[in-house]
């Protein structure tokens, strides 16, 4: 979680401002992951802080884009074609990601 905070001001994603009153807002909450090794036992513990998009209200929050993320079917299908190509195939773990950074 800390590395998480830390680096969110680190790569200008957002400023603290004071809140306004009568404003409204999209929460978040964190998401805990323990990632294991094959063998079932843990590899590490990983946190999140996420956008609680269902708190989005219409012609307030609909034109900010939060993260994407990709359908199962389509990891399916590049799998499938990277399969059937021979290609080799690389995990990466990506602590911090800025879609739409500067």
């Amino acid at each position: 979680m800390k590395r998480e905070l830390d680096a969110l001001p680190a790569n200008d994603t957002w400023t603290l401002l004071p809140r306004l009153r009568h404003t409204s807002y999209v929460g978040c909450k964190w998401v805990y992951t323990v990632k294991m090794h094959p063998d079932g036992t843990v590899d590490r513990y990983k946190a999140r802080l996420v956008a609680q998009g269902f708190t989005k209200e219409l012609d307030i929050h609909y034109s900010e884009t939060f993260s994407p993320v990709a359908k199962m079917s389509t990891v399916r299908t590049l799998l499938a074609v990277a399969a059937s190509h021979d290609w080799p195939l690389f995990q990466m773990d990506v602590n911090n990601t800025f879609l739409h950074g500067d």
